[in-house]
C-alpha cells in the first residue's frame, strides 16, 4: 500500500494509506485496551513507517532483507507473509512486556504494514512469478536499483517490449501503484466507519490469535475482486465506494486486533514474570 514517496520521513503524512490507517486503529485501540495497558502512542509508531518502514527498505537496499508482502489467499501453502506477520506479532508481544518502547513502536509499525499490505487487493496478484517471467530469474536476483527498475530482454525489441509490459499503460507496476494511490487519495480526508472490533472479535482474537482472523479476511478481499475491476474500469465511483465502506473498514479492524492480541499477551507475560 501506498506510504508516501519514502525520499522522507513526512512524505507520507498526508496520502500515506499507511499512516491513514495506522492512526484510526491506533484511536479504536486506545478504546478496546483495558485502562492502564501500555501501548506506544500514534506519533512512536508512524516513526517507523514510510522512509523507516518496509517500503523504504525497498528503495535503499534493494532485494537485501527485503519484506515480501504478496500472498495468494486461495493457497494455504502461500505462508511467507503468514510468517512475516506472526514474528512481527511475537516481537511486539515480547518488546511490550520488556518495556522496551522503542522495539515496541517499531514492530507495531511493521506488523501493521504487513497486514495492510496483505490486505491490498494488488497484493494478491503473483507478482513474484511475473517478475521471475519478464527478468528471467526470481525477483532475489534484482540487487541493484538499475536490476529493479529495468528489464533486459534478449534484444532490442524484447527490452523495450517486457520494460512496456511491466511499466507502461496498465502494465504491472502501473497498475499497481495506480490502485495503491486511488486508495489512499480515496481515504485520505475521509473518516473511515466502522473499523472498530466488537467484543466478540476481541474474546477470539486472544483465543486464535490474529493469523485466522487475517486469512479470513484475506479471502474477504479476494473475493470483493477489486483489482481485476480496476484493471478493467479504472479507478470508478464504485471502487471508491467499496474502499470506504468495506476494504478501509475491515483492513482498520485486522490492524487493531493484532495490536490488541499482543498488548493482551503481553500483560500475560508480565503477570506469570511477577508471580514468578
Amino acid at each position: 500500500m501506498y506510504s508516501g514517496t519514502t525520499l522522507r520521513h513526512s512524505s507520507g503524512n498526508m496520502l500515506g494509506a499507511h499512516q491513514k490507517i495506522d492512526r484510526v486503529a491506533r484511536v479504536h485501540l486506545r478504546k478496546v485496551l483495558p485502562k492502564g495497558t501500555v501501548f506506544p502512542s500514534t506519533r512512536d509508531i508512524l516513526h517507523f513507517e514510510g522512509n523507516n518502514g518496509p517500503d523504504g527498505i525497498k528503495r535503499k537496499s534493494p532485494a537485501k532483507d527485503e519484506p515480501w508482502h504478496y500472498i495468494d489467499p486461495t493457497n494455504p501453502k502461500d505462508c511467507v507473509l503468514i510468517e512475516h506477520i506472526s514474528n512481527h506479532s511475537h516481537n511486539l508481544t515480547v518488546a511490550l512486556a520488556e518495556d522496551n518502547y522503542e522495539r515496541a513502536s517499531f514492530e507495531a509499525a511493521w506488523l501493521a504494514h504487513a497486514i495492510v499490505d496483505g490486505l491490498t487487493p494488488a497484493h494478491h496478484y503473483p507478482l513474484s512469478e511475473k517478475i521471475e517471467e519478464l527478468w528471467g530469474h526470481p525477483k532475489e536476483f534484482r540487487t541493484s536499483f538499475k536490476q529493479k527498475n529495468f528489464i533486459k530482454g534478449h534484444n532490442y525489441r524484447d527490452t523495450v517490449m517486457k520494460n512496456w509490459e511491466y511499466w507502461g499503460a496498465k502494465g504491472v507496476f502501473t497498475t499497481h501503484f495506480m490502485f495503491e494511490f486511488g486508495f489512499a487519495t480515496t481515504i485520505a480526508t475521509l473518516k473511515i466507519p466502522n473499523g472498530k472490533p466488537n467484543p466478540n472479535e476481541l474474546i477470539r482474537v486472544q483465543g486464535e490469535g490474529i493469523i485466522p482472523y487475517f486469512r479470513e479476511a484475506a479471502m474477504q478481499v479476494y473475493g470483493m475482486q477489486m483489482y481485476e475491476t480496476f484493471h478493467k474500469s479504472g479507478w470508478t465511483r464504485k471502487l471508491a465506494r467499496q474502499t470506504k465502506l468495506e476494504l478501509a473498514p475491515l483492513i482498520t479492524k485486522i490492524v487493531t486486533l493484532a495490536w490488541f492480541e499482543a498488548a493482551m499477551k503481553a500483560q500475560q507475560l508480565r503477570s506469570t514474570s511477577n508471580e514468578a
